[in-house]
């Protein structure tokens, strides 16, 4: 059996006009995480990524070098999806309220998921279908460890197909996703299954604790 080690990317620019771009506490969790894989000797054969500057930012903060690119590990257009479901009209406090913006967040997928608003630029079938495609691009190899730098839609959507889920269950792994998480998922051939969820020991010191985020 081989593994494939999906981590999500450092915390990015919340509430910033432009959200894909990693923040200071974003490179140090990478910077953590990283130090854990050369730690514990787990040193990939493969390194893929999505496009986003986010997810590159955060394998080269880990201190490997550039890897392959797959956009169907890029995480959904939230922004779109909100401007497809308010039809431009966007309430103010989806992101004057952090509490609000996930709750939100959680509506919106879910109407998403159910295609109850039309606009959206993304279905989420062709969401999926991506996810799926880009899952098999990376686990079509004979690489025996392979490490993905993604965000947390995608590994939700990865874990709660892996664990014959129903869609919804999707957005509920998807917001308990830590910054620079490790989900691990084991494949041989067609065999793919989970191994490990939204592990986070590089935070577990009292030293790195405070580096903990989910946003």
């Amino acid at each position: 059996m081989a593994e494939l080690l999906v981590i999500r990317h450092g915390q990015a620019s919340f509430g910033q006009d432009n959200y894909d771009v990693l923040s200071e506490l974003g490179h140090r969790q990478a910077e953590a995480v990283g130090a854990l894989l050369r730690e514990i000797n787990w040193v990939p054969d493969r390194l893929v990524t999505g496009t986003l500057n986010r997810q590159r930012d955060t394998l080269s903060s880990m201190g490997f070098s550039e890897g392959e690119e797959h956009s169907g590990f890029n995480e959904y257009d939230f922004g779109d999806l909100l401007n497809a479901r308010f039809k431009g009209n966007i309430p103010d406090f989806v992101s004057g309220d952090r509490r609000a913006h996930f709750r939100t967040l959680r509506e919106t997928v879910f109407e998403w998921q159910d295609a109850a608003f039309e606009g959206a630029s993304e279905t989420y079938k062709a969401f999926c279908e991506r996810v799926e495609a880009a899952q098999k691009f990376a686990t079509d190899t004979d690489a025996k460890r392979v490490l993905v730098i993604s965000s947390g839609g995608v590994i939700g959507q990865m874990t709660s197909v892996a664990l014959g889920a129903d869609k919804q269950h999707m957005m509920n792994l998807n917001l308990q996703i830590k910054n620079t998480a490790m989900t691990r998922f084991m494949f041989s051939g067609p065999s793919f299954s989970l191994h490990e969820f939204n592990a986070t020991p590089h935070f577990m010191s009292q030293a790195r604790s405070e580096l903990l985020s989910y946003s």
